[in-house]
Formats: C-alpha cells, structure tokens, sequence
C-alpha cells in the first residue's frame, strides 16, 4: 500500500526508497517482528482463556508430550495477524502474484482454523475430516495453478522448469493444473506434519522461505536470469517482501514457542505457510527446488506414508512413531536436540536449493 507514495517522489527524495523491493522486504520484515512482539502475549492470554484445556494432546504420542497438557493452539493467528498486515503495507498490491499467494495462505488458514476449532471445542484429536480438508485443499490450489498460468509469460505458461539443466522445459500442457495442486496441498499438509515439536516446523517454515522469497527476486530482475541463465518471470520480485514479512511474523511467533512452547502453531498456521510455500514455488517456476529446500518436510510425510503402508500390509513398523521426530523421541534423543539438528539439516538443504541457480 505505501508503495503508491512513490507518486510523491521526484526520483531523489525519501519517497522513491519506496520503489525498491529490498527497502520495502526489510521494512515487512520489522512490522511483522514488531506486530509479533506487541501483540504476542495478548493474543496467547486470550486463547489461553478461549480454549480453557488448549490442544489435546494425542495419547500414543511420547509420555513426554503430556506434560504440554493445556498449552494453547491457534498460535498460526499471531504469525498470520503480522504477515498480512506487513504485506498489505508494504507490498505493490496491484501485483497479481501477491494475491495469488495470500489467495492460498489465508485459504489454508481457514481450513487449518476450522480443523483446530473443531480439536479444542471437542477435545478431540480428530478435528475435520481430512477428506473434507483435502477437498478443500485441493480446491484452492487448483484456482491458484489457474491464475499462475495466466500470469505467466507465454512462454513459460503451463511449462516445468528444472533446476541445473536451465535450458530445459516440460511442457506439462493440461497436467500443469494437477501437478500444481499437488505441490500446494502436498506441501501444507508436509509442513503440517511437521508441527509435532515447540520449534519443529516455523525455523525451517522460514528458512524455506527466506530461499524461495531470494529466488522470487533473482527471477524477477531479468539482470540476474541472464547472468545466472534461469527463466525470467517478471512480477515475481514483489514475492520477496511476502516472505519477509513471513520471516518477520515467524521470529516474533518463536519468541513464545521456542521451548518449553508457551503456544502452538496448530493447523491455522502450518497449513498456511505449508501451502505459502508451495504457491510461491509454483508461481517462481521452481516447483522441483521445493522439494530440495523443503526437503525436511518431504522426509517428514514420506515417514507418514512409508509407515502406513508398511504397516497396512505386514502389520509391522518402520518407524518406532510416525512422524520421524517421534521416531528420535522414542529412541531417547531430547526434544531441544531434534529441533535444532533439524534445524541445521533445513539450513544445509536451503543451501542446495540456492546452489543450483549458479550451477551450470
């Protein structure tokens, strides 16, 4: 919104600051941590009140998780208040790439609310049924895959790019549609599974998009996709004060749930950054390098889905627990020593993903 102050500027003045995309993502980043920090522990105190016994807690989870026993959820709602209000402020909201991610974020809040709503108002670990929030799912990612395509450059429209060989395109045709909705509601409901630790999920939430948010800038600027030979989508740039803002909020929501969590982030927030990032990918043309930077969240629901199966057809386990942080859990390793080592392993991955703009 203030972006349009840059009508006041004669090109040297304080106002044109407000051209440049990187002044605007630092300036979402400190409204966002700021938003966090002010209005954190009010809004902690009035779910606290709200919930009355906070999120159930699963009973064949570790014994160590019953002493989280009436910690609060919804916690999504702080990092959500601050990223929507930084975004508003400071991203160029006549930007169609904007609203396509905000599209997805806030429609994933929705159903991740209802499906916590549904948790703490009935005690009940259950919440909505995960084919109605898979419909669901599946409904927004499809108008956002619509709407990418449209956006994107005729060239590109309906294409797959893939990371290291930059000269080559998949021309997915029909299936471009489809295969975004997977890479949207795969993603939500990986970062979702993830959430099952106090600090598990938003370090690499954030760390997966301080990348993508990086690489919506360079595809951005054509200066930079000549020189690094990656595939120019322009508009996308303005992606990068989103993920800012996302930084931002996410710091300030860690404040409270670093451990021991004084909040959690439940499903209105790990469904919504979880799709946020998957949007993002597929509007920055760089579905595959999700899966390398967000690799942690891949390891989390393949452990999910390796364990089912596995378990549907010999009646034994892979894992001690599913997913694989309660696998360390039940082997002895501390919570702090998980979250961290997951932490450092989301950095590594991050670094790969970004590595493979300069390879050639």
């Amino acid at each position: 919104m203030l972006y349009w102050l840059t009508g006041l500027s004669d090109g040297g003045d304080f106002f044109n600051l407000f051209r440049y995309i990187t002044f605007r993502a630092g300036a979402a980043f400190f409204t966002a941590l700021i938003f966090g920090f002010l209005f954190g522990r009010p809004l902690i105190d009035l779910l606290r009140r709200k919930q009355g016994k906070g999120q159930p807690i699963r009973d064949d989870g570790p014994q160590s998780h019953m002493a989280k026993v009436g910690t609060p959820t919804m916690g999504g709602l702080l990092i959500l208040s601050a990223l929507l209000f930084s975004t508003l402020l400071w991203a160029r909201l006549d930007n169609g790439y904007i609203w396509i991610v905000l599209g997805v974020t806030y429609g994933f809040a929705l159903i991740g609310f209802a499906d916590d709503y549904a948790k703490v108002t009935k005690q009940n670990t259950k919440g909505v049924s995960s084919k109605i929030r898979m419909l669901l799912g599946l409904a927004i990612a499809a108008i956002a895959a619509i709407l990418a395509a449209w956006l994107h450059p005729a060239e590109l429209a309906n294409q797959l790019a893939m990371p290291v060989f930059k000269n080559s395109l998949i021309n997915l045709g029909i299936f471009f549609v489809p295969f975004s909705m997977i890479v949207i509601v795969g993603a939500a409901n990986a970062v979702n599974l993830t959430d099952g630790l106090d600090g598990l999920a938003i370090m690499p939430v954030m760390i997966a998009a301080a990348t993508l948010g990086t690489i919506a800038y360079i595809v951005g600027r054509v200066d930079f996709t000549n020189y690094l030979g990656v595939h120019f989508v322009p508009g996308t740039g303005e992606i990068f004060v989103f993920t800012a803002a996302l930084i931002g909020g996410g710091l300030g929501f860690l404040w409270y749930n670093a451990p021991p969590a004084a909040v959690f982030m439940g499903d209105t927030g790990s469904l919504a950054l979880g799709g946020a990032l998957g949007a993002i990918a597929v509007c920055t043309k760089h579905e595959i390098v999700l899966a390398i930077v967000g690799g942690l969240f891949v390891v989390e629901a393949l452990s999910v889905i390796i364990q089912v199966l596995y378990f549907k057809k010999t009646g034994k386990r892979v894992f001690l627990m599913a997913p694989i942080h309660h696998h360390f859990e039940k082997k002895g390793w501390a919570e702090p020593q998980i979250v961290i080592r997951f932490w450092i392993i989301s950095l590594i991955l991050a670094l790969i993903g970004l590595a493979t703009l300069k390879i050639r």
